[in-house]
């Protein structure tokens, strides 16, 4: 039993991994291992030897595992101490560079819009971007010679032969929002239409596809005087100055009546534009009173709600308020475009707003 002791013992010592262990383990505890047969050899023996046989394996059985779990232990730290040395990493050394996004100047233009224009009581709606030829154009008065109901002007969607379906068109402004807004909620109402628009127009400042935000407030007595009101006081806040000149120029659009495009006073000293002062005029967007025609077919009685109307283009007012002179500095995707205008990682949007295309 001695003999047996010491062979394992030294066996054990002498286990250079954890897989030389589980053989020794084996050879000595396993189902066929020596100290398991000779546990098997007890029920053969005289009870008196049998008992002190018994007791004894029992003892060396719980040497042999101790010293076992004591030695894969050893193993184990070793091999931990090992890993340690050769893994060592300074956790003081910086960090590695990795590649910084930035917000685009678009987005940033839709938070300041969309911040803005609720402060003045104005709900956001949103609307489908593919919509129906009704909605496009239809409700809201734009009549079916008009040159934007042409493919040239107009994004159309494809039909099948046969298809007889109402035609489909990627919307060509937000307007089909308001009337949405207005068949929904009825009046009054003050909402503006943040979105994606697409036309057939590709230039240094047009793109097939831009943002556009209109805004739509109607009530028993709204005026041009409320409308005016509600852009000064969104172009003080979007453009950071305290004062603000708008000029309002007779105009047409098919679903305001009377129209007017509205400009605002700004310099151009040095090639940077200054808004509010100087003695040049920039046009910043479109508005007027919504047609009676546009209010019937939002569900609303034009014999006793009026309002106003207004769409600016997001885009147009990213480059106006950052100085962008062309509008591929939104697309390119080398950010060293956007770098020079001053959008780094982690810009957040400041409390400002939007405007026209």
């Amino acid at each position: 039993m001695e003999t047996l002791r010491q062979s394992y013992l030294t066996r054990i010592s002498g286990a250079a991994d954890t897989e030389a262990l589980e053989e020794v383990r084996l050879a000595a505890l396993g189902k066929k291992g020596e100290i398991s047969g000779k546990m098997k050899e007890l029920g053969r023996m005289p009870p008196e030897e049998r008992q002190t046989t018994g007791a004894a394996l029992n003892r060396l059985k719980d040497e042999i595992d101790a010293a076992l779990r004591a030695r894969k232990q050893g193993l184990e730290d070793a091999a931990l101490d090992v890993r340690l040395r050769d893994e060592w990493l300074d956790v003081t050394l910086p960090g590695r560079p990795r590649p910084q996004g930035s917000i685009h100047p678009v987005s940033q233009v839709t938070e300041e819009v969309t911040t803005i224009f609720p402060d003045m009581g104005f709900a956001v709606a949103e609307g489908p971007q593919i919509e129906s030829d009704w909605y496009n154009f239809d409700a809201l008065n734009i009549p079916p010679e008009h040159p934007a109901r042409q493919e040239h002007d107009t994004f159309f969607m494809a039909r099948a032969a046969g298809d007889d379906r109402p035609p489909h068109v990627l919307r060509t402004h937000t307007s089909p929002v308001q009337i949405r807004a207005m068949q929904d909620s009825g009046a009054p109402i003050r909402v503006i239409c943040p979105g994606r628009v697409y036309r057939m127009d590709m230039d240094q400042t047009h793109t097939p596809m831009f943002h556009q935000v209109e805004g739509l407030a109607l009530g028993p007595d709204i005026s041009m005087a409320n409308l005016k009101w509600v852009l000064e006081e969104f172009c003080r806040a979007f453009f950071e100055v305290d004062e603000v000149e708008l000029r309002f120029r007779a105009s047409h659009f098919p679903f305001t009546e009377p129209s007017a495009e509205v400009d605002i006073r700004c310099s151009w000293e040095g090639g940077k534009l200054s808004i509010g002062q100087g003695d040049s005029w920039m046009e910043i967007l479109g508005s007027g009173m919504v047609h009676p025609k546009v209010l019937a077919a939002g569900g609303i009685d034009p014999e006793k709600f009026q309002g106003f109307a207004f769409g600016m283009g997001i885009d147009r007012l990213a480059m106006l308020k950052y100085g962008i002179p062309d509008l591929r500095a939104f697309f390119e995707s080398d950010l060293r475009w956007l770098r020079h205008y001053g959008f780094a990682a982690g810009d957040v949007p400041s409390v400002a707003g939007g405007l026209s295309r």
